[in-house]
This record gives C-alpha cells, sequence and structure tokens, in this order.
C-alpha cells in the first residue's frame, strides 16, 4: 500500500524543522566537544532558547493550511522571535539569522501579509545589537550588513511561501467551484431524465391508451355482430386489448412515480469537494424531490451556505441537515462554529438565497452573534407557490 502524499505545506513544515536540527548541531557538537563555546557562561541559556524555538515552531506549524490557523498564535511568533534572538545573545553566533529564515516560512500563514513583512524587517533591525555587542570581532556596520544579509534570504523564504500559500488557497476554491459544478450536472442531468420520462408517460397515456381503449370499443361492437366461431376470437382479443392497456398504464405510473431527483447524489458530489472546513452532512436516506425547481433552490441554498461558512465565517466545522416537516415540506437547518457577527449585513448571496425561496414560498430565518457563529434555517412547503 502506498504511502499518503504529502501536501506542499508539509514539506515546507518538515523542511523548516531539518534546517532548524541542522543548524544547530554544529555549535550543540563544538559545546559537548570541549571547545570555547562550552566556556560561555550563556551554555545553558542559549541551549534553552534553541530549544524553545523548536518547541514553539513545531506548536506554531502544526496544521498549517486549516481554517483558523492563525487564530491564538500570535504568540508563538513572538515566542520564536524572542528565543531565536536570545540563542544569538547567549550563543555569540549568528545563528539566530539562521532562525528567523526559518520562522519566515511560516508567517504568511500566521500573520496577513503586511504584518509579516514588517515583523520581518524589525526581527532583523533587532539582530544588530545582537551581532555588534556579542559576536567577535563584528562591529556596527558589520552587524548592520550580516542582518541585511539574513534579512534578504528571510524574504525570499517568506515570499516563495506566500506564493505557495495563494497557489494552495487557489487550489481549494478550485476544487469547491468543480465540486459546485458536478453537483450542478448532475441536478441538471437528473431533472432532464425526470422530464424525459415525464414526456415518454404522458405519450404512451395520450396515444396508445387512446388507441387501445378505442380498439376495445371496437372489439366490443364487433363481438355483438359475429357469430359461431369468430365470437371466440373477438373475446379473446378483447381480453388482449385491456390486459394491454392496463400494462400501459402500471407503466405509465412507474414512469411519474420515478421521475424524483436524487438531491441527496448532487449533495454528497457538493460536499465532497470542501476539504476545509468539515462539513457533517445529515439527510433522510433515498433522500429525493419530485419537483426539480425545488430541488434546485435547496441545493442553491446550501451551496451558498458552504461559501459563506469559507469566505466570512473562519468556521472549522459546518453542520448541515436536511429533514421533512410535517405538512409535508422540507427544512434545512445550518450552522457553524465560526465568529459569527453582532450585526448581520446580508450579502449577494443571502439575498438571492431568500429571493429563490420566496419564489417556491419558502422562507429564510437567521440567527448570529459574536463569537457564537452563524446558524440559518430554509424552509419550502411541500406546494410550490408563484
Amino acid at each position: 500500500m502506498l504511502a499518503p502524499r504529502l501536501n506542499p505545506v508539509d514539506l515546507l513544515r518538515y523542511a523548516g524543522l531539518l534546517t532548524y536540527a541542522c543548524v544547530g548541531l554544529p555549535l550543540v557538537l563544538e559545546s559537548f566537544g570541549g571547545s570555547p563555546v562550552a566556556d560561555h557562561a550563556g551554555h545553558l541559556g542559549w541551549a534553552l532558547a534553541y530549544l524553545a524555538f523548536g518547541v514553539s515552531y513545531v506548536a506554531a506549524s502544526h496544521g498549517l493550511g486549516t481554517r483558523g490557523a492563525r487564530e491564538g498564535r500570535g504568540w508563538l511568533v513572538l515566542a520564536m522571535t524572542a528565543s531565536a534572538i536570545a540563542t544569538g545573545h547567549f550563543s555569540r553566533s549568528g545563528l539566530s539569522g539562521v532562525l528567523l529564515m526559518v520562522m519566515s516560512g511560516v508567517l504568511p500563514w500566521l500573520l496577513s501579509w503586511r504584518s509579516a513583512l514588517t515583523w520581518l524587517v524589525v526581527c532583523s533591525l533587532l539582530l544588530v545589537p545582537v551581532f555588534a555587542l556579542r559576536v567577535d570581532g563584528y562591529t556596527w556596520l558589520t552587524g548592520f550588513a550580516q542582518c541585511a544579509l539574513y534579512l534578504s534570504f528571510s524574504l525570499f523564504v517568506m515570499f516563495t511561501a506566500q506564493v505557495a500559500r495563494s497557489q494552495g488557497a487557489a487550489r481549494e476554491e478550485q476544487k469547491r467551484l468543480n465540486a459546485e459544478l458536478r453537483a450542478t450536472r448532475m441536478l441538471l442531468a437528473e431533472s432532464t431524465r425526470a422530464g424525459e420520462r415525464v414526456r415518454i408517460a404522458r405519450e404512451l397515456h395520450d396515444l396508445m391508451g387512446h388507441h387501445l381503449t378505442a380498439l376495445s370499443l371496437n372489439l366490443e361492437v364487433a363481438s355483438h355482430l359475429v357469430q359461431g366461431k369468430a365470437v371466440e376470437h373477438v373475446r379473446q382479443s378483447q381480453a388482449l386489448a385491456r390486459l394491454l392497456l392496463s400494462d400501459v398504464r402500471a407503466v405509465v405510473s412507474q414512469l411519474r412515480e420515478a421521475d424524483d431527483i436524487d438531491l441527496g447524489k448532487a449533495l454528497r458530489l457538493l460536499v465532497e469537494g470542501i476539504p476545509d472546513p468539515a462539513i457533517h452532512l445529515a439527510m433522510p436516506e433515498g433522500f429525493a424531490i419530485d419537483d426539480p425547481r425545488r430541488a434546485q433552490v435547496l441545493l442553491r441554498c446550501a451551496q451558498e451556505t458552504i461559501t459563506n461558512a469559507i469566505r466570512h465565517a473562519r468556521a472549522r466545522n459546518l453542520w448541515i441537515t436536511f429533514s421533512r416537516d410535517a405538512d409535508g415540506g422540507w427544512r434545512m437547518h445550518a450552522r457553524d462554529d465560526g465568529q459569527g457577527s453582532e450585526a448581520l449585513q446580508a450579502g449577494n448571496g443571502l439575498a438571492g438565497m431568500r429571493e429563490r425561496l420566496a419564489q417556491v414560498g419558502g422562507r429564510l430565518d437567521i440567527e448570529t452573534a459574536k463569537g457564537r457563529g452563524f446558524s440559518l434555517e430554509a424552509r419550502i412547503p411541500q406546494e410550490a407557490k408563484a
């Protein structure tokens, strides 16, 4: 069995860990090998600072690219920065500059673009006095030049990480759009098949049913006009005509009963293309609706709910439940664990959802509050209303 492929974010994280381990290894060997570095009073200090950076990096880089990765991780950026500078201060080396390069690889996921750039420049300036005062043979000018060199490398790493993050977001958006397209195409195909079945059923009923009824009436008249052996053949023909008419009616009934739209399949196609947030879908077994228009409205409501959770709610989980009302109508209830909002400002998506529901006699109820997520309930009655 093949091992699962690592995504680019995981590869970047492990590359940072490898760099962290490799740049610190020579200093560790020199310290325990009895070199002058081991005689520094700050030996324990740099070791603890170096270890603190590794722990902070592992915690900060865990789950990068997932929903809510930035929440509550600002202090980890501060911890990585402080431990990197402390490592250079106590070890009297340029290790702090390399550690900041490692940190710059995850900054685009932890801070906004402008904040990450500003933070990296400030951190590099803070290294100037560390190099000038703590590293042997360095002056303020050489310290500034060394920091500028590390800053250029760090910016290159951060720009590369930003490109990777942007491409990852674009791929996720493409997956979502492809899922919506597949679900819409499947619903359209189901609607087309249902319409074709109804057309065939109508043709069978109107044409064959009419002709068979006329044939039965003519055979009834013929049975009163013929004599002898011909009477028995006419009666057999009457029985066959009645049996054929009954079969045609049964086929027509089956075609009309099988014209329901498999909305459950379309919803599963829509959900399986969304990796984040995690969508928990609950619906009745064999979820099907006999009206293509109402099926499309429910699918669009689910689609818009997922889009809102991705773009605005910053949710990690989204629960969508479909159920049948007592009066035969349908209900969709959705809620997420996102940030919520104090004052709801309905955009084009929610406005379009209300309009679609109103066209079939439905309604939309929304509840949200700051820090309590977003909840909505869409209801469609049994019979569509113009």
